[in-house]
């Protein structure tokens, strides 16, 4: 298995950088710090034998645990999302949102994912654009949606909402129902 070679690689490699490596039902997921996402993507694109030539998925997280998600864990069947939500009862502001990378290997016909864990407020996250193309429109999503920002992102602005709105709606935080006046809204007419 490719990903968990590369896996092995990374820890010899960045030994300071690579916080874990998990692996459930034969895929790995690696948690990475994040000053080292950008010099660990490229490498794992540029090394002979891994070839990790696509980014599939750049996808954000929020960490937060309320009541309300405390009390979905008994409704929660997989062992492995259990596993998760345990690890997450006390999170701490500056690893409130992950960045979860999903890259892939044409060549071997494996992903591998990759992580990092983001503050609250005031820390960016270097941006993978200019390793795999692909993640720019990733990336503005994470920003639109959480509030986390990529540091060197081309065009790091949002899509969905417009740009004056001040709430991120992806947030555990947000409510459900939105927040009444935030955005204009038509006239009914």
């Amino acid at each position: 298995m490719i990903a968990r070679r590369a896996a092995e690689k990374l820890k010899d490699r960045y030994p300071d950088a690579i916080k874990e490596v998990t692996e459930f039902r034969e895929q790995i997921l690696i948690h990475v710090e994040i000053d080292a996402i950008r010099d660990i993507c490229e490498f794992l694109r540029n090394d002979d034998e891994f070839k990790f030539d696509m980014a599939i998925d750049v996808v954000g997280a929020d960490r937060l645990v309320t009541e309300n998600t405390t009390e979905m864990k008994r409704y929660v069947n997989d062992p492995f999302d259990r596993q998760i939500r345990s690890k997450t009862e006390h999170v701490s502001s500056d690893e409130r949102f992950e960045v979860i990378y999903v890259l892939y290997s044409n060549l071997h016909k494996e992903y591998i994912r990759l992580k990092v864990r983001v503050a609250e407020t005031g820390q960016k996250v270097p941006s993978v654009s200019g390793v795999w193309p692909s993640s720019n429109w990733a990336e503005r999503e994470v920003f639109d949606m959480f509030g986390i920002e990529f540091d060197g992102h081309p065009d790091l602005r949002r899509v969905y909402m417009p740009e004056y709105f001040e709430h991120f709606p992806l947030r555990k935080d947000f409510p459900l129902m939105g927040i009444p006046g935030s955005l204009p809204l038509p006239d009914k007419q």
